[in-house]
């Protein structure tokens, strides 16, 4: 009988790493931007998903010369307010280059996705950018087969013995990012080349690695000189499965903290909040609820995302980001 089961983690908060999922915003910033984030899945339940990454990624020859300085900190005035995005500028055209590493645990399988990215941004309009990039690599399936109980022990999909199995996988994805001061649109695909994964000598063991595909749109809103509103939403399409769908709003003041909330198609609801630290350091935290319908709704006690953000090269002094918001 064929089984459909999650092949790559879910993110919360994607919303604030984009790059997580998508290559073409390798060097979007003026900095480098490095992101470390742990997220403990459906709680409460043995053998759960876990999910660590580090991503970092920063610009090669990018030259934004602001012409104001509403980039820092002054008294009595928002870094992010309306006179800032109305002088803002397409950046120049530029490269930039990266690196994710991310390791995903559920029960007995691991898997292990380690990949280069590069990307180029150049400018299509006054205050417009459009990027494309890819990301090459490597991934690696472990399966435990010593933390398998069964009531049977000879399990011809698993093999005989209790050693662990690894098999490693080439990793390819790609995507486009169109981006301006108050929107953005992107189109990613993840795990591009498909492939049969084999782990025993066993006719009942194929697993096929499919490709994911990632549709992001989102629209920035200044509510008043003080209160940026940005509402988003994701589409999520996997072979063989539903198109799946995110619903998301972030509200931030000023440049100092921001609250948010997330809605997933058939899953359930999230709320996440996060605090820009300093112009070197910032925090988000998220914790996601199942809705009453969902299979293992009534067996745990929901997800927690935690996403730690080292800004380095900093030279504008920014507190937040100025091309993902």
């Amino acid at each position: 009988m064929p089984v459909i089961a999650q092949q790559r983690p879910h993110y919360t908060q994607y919303i604030l790493n984009n790059y997580i999922l998508n290559p073409a915003l390798t060097g979007i910033e003026n900095y480098i931007d490095v992101k470390l984030s742990i997220r403990n899945q459906w709680m409460g339940i043995p053998g759960a998903p876990q999910t660590y990454y580090v991503t970092a990624h920063g610009p090669i020859g990018k030259k934004d010369l602001k012409k104001t300085n509403t980039s820092f900190d002054m008294k009595g005035q928002n870094p992010r307010g309306e006179r800032y995005w109305e002088d803002y500028t397409a950046s120049e055209p530029h490269h930039g280059i990266g690196m994710q590493v991310i390791n995903y645990r559920t029960g007995y399988i691991n898997r292990f996705i380690a990949v280069g990215t590069y990307a180029y941004h150049m400018p299509v309009g006054d205050r417009t950018n459009l990027s494309a990039g890819f990301g090459a690599g490597v991934s690696g399936t472990t399966i435990d087969r010593s933390k398998i109980q069964l009531a049977n022990p000879i399990d011809p999909a698993i093999g005989n013995g209790t050693s662990s199995t690894k098999k490693l996988s080439p990793e390819l994805n790609a995507g486009l990012w169109l981006y301006s001061s108050n929107y953005f649109l992107g189109l990613s695909a993840q795990q591009i080349i498909p492939q049969k994964l084999t782990l025993v000598d066993s006719s009942y063991d194929h697993s096929t690695l499919v490709p994911h595909l990632f549709l992001s749109a989102g629209y920035r809103f200044l509510i008043s000189e003080d209160i940026n509103a940005l509402p988003s939403l994701m589409f999520r399409y996997i072979p063989s499965m539903a198109i799946y769908a995110d619903f998301n709003v972030k509200v931030q003041y000023l440049d100092k903290f921001w609250l948010g909330g997330s809605y997933r198609m058939k899953e359930g609801y999230a709320i996440m909040a996060g605090f820009n630290l300093s112009n070197t350091f910032n925090i988000g935290y998220s914790y996601d609820i199942n809705n009453a319908n969902y299979i293992l709704s009534t067996q745990q006690k929901g997800t927690h995302e935690l996403v730690l953000g080292f800004i380095i090269g900093n030279t504008y002094g920014d507190w937040c980001p100025r091309n993902v918001w």
